[in-house]
C-alpha cells in the first residue's frame, strides 16, 4: 500500500515537468509595420500604406493626444 502511494505521488510530481511550449503561433511576417496589412478596414484615416513618414507621424499623434492622460486633463 505504501509502495503504491509512493508510485502515484512520484507520477503526480513528475507530471509537472512536462510543460509544452506556449507560443502564439500564426503567421510570421517579415514586412515592416508601416507597409500595412492590405485590408482597408484596418487602416486609420489619413494614413497611406507604405509611407513611413505618415506612419511615424500617426504614431506620434496617437501617443501625444490619444494615450497621454496628462494632455487630456485640460
Amino acid at each position: 500500500m505504501k509502495m503504491l502511494f509512493l508510485v502515484f505521488s512520484a507520477v503526480f510530481l513528475l507530471s509537472a515537468c512536462g510543460d509544452r511550449p506556449q507560443g502564439m503561433g500564426g503567421v510570421k511576417s517579415d514586412v515592416a509595420p508601416y507597409q500595412g496589412t492590405g485590408v482597408a478596414a484596418f487602416t486609420a484615416p489619413g494614413w497611406k500604406a507604405g509611407d513611413r513618414t505618415s506612419w511615424e507621424s500617426a504614431l506620434r499623434a496617437r501617443a501625444q493626444f490619444g494615450q497621454n492622460d496628462y494632455s487630456r486633463i485640460n
